[in-house]
């Protein structure tokens, strides 16, 4: 349970109260509250040994490049599954929606979806998961692949992908936490440049 309210307490920081900035504004807020969360024994996923020495996640710069206004079409029809992670847990997802956008001109696509569990508190209600692993994995970022938060859109379709606020797993920082593995057709063929970089603690 403790996990999960670590979990939900990040993603209300990545969502919330975003709605009178601009995406750069957005993502610079997103480097500097998961620094503090990080920072903050009481929310961090670093373990105690690896809390003592940090000082900061390494981010790419920002960039306008990988902030990408795509169009989500709604999978009503999709059922709930178990969705595959690092551990045994099998939590309880369901597609919501495929996001359609265009980088340097190639159409992509990616799934997203719904926590189940997550979304029955009224303030994630509106929560999407997007995992996804592109050309970066597995050299400047985590080879399992990262995350991001997204809203729902309300009255329209257009969404933007904000590559910027992308993030590792918790699993990534410590092995306690079980993480959602990005599913294949979320593959990226290109270089990702953009969020938080892999982590390695010496």
């Amino acid at each position: 349970m403790k996990k999960l309210l670590i979990l939900a307490s990040f993603v209300l920081l990545t969502i919330g109260c975003n709605t009178d900035k601009t995406p750069t504004q957005i993502a610079e807020k997103f480097q500097k509250e998961l620094n503090a969360e990080f920072l903050n024994p009481e929310s961090t996923p670093l373990p105690k040994d690896a809390l003592k020495k940090f000082t900061s996640l390494d981010f790419f710069p920002i960039e306008q490049e990988f902030i990408i206004t795509g169009t989500i079409t709604t999978t009503p029809e999709e059922k709930p599954f178990e969705m595959q992670t690092t551990t045994n847990r099998r939590p309880i997802y369901r597609k919501y929606g495929e996001i359609q956008f265009q980088y340097q001109g190639t159409p992509y696509t990616l799934d997203v979806f719904q926590d189940l569990t997550l979304i029955q508190d009224q303030k994630y209600a509106d929560y999407l998961f997007l995992p996804f692993t592109d050309l970066t994995s597995g050299v400047t970022t985590y080879g399992g692949g990262r995350y991001l938060n997204l809203n729902i859109p309300s009255d329209t379709q257009e969404i933007i992908i904000n590559f910027n606020t992308a993030y590792n797993p918790y699993c990534v920082y410590n092995p306690k936490y079980s993480c959602p593995i990005p599913p294949e057709q979320n593959f990226l063929n290109f270089e990702v440049n953009a969020g938080v970089k892999d982590y390695s603690y010496l």
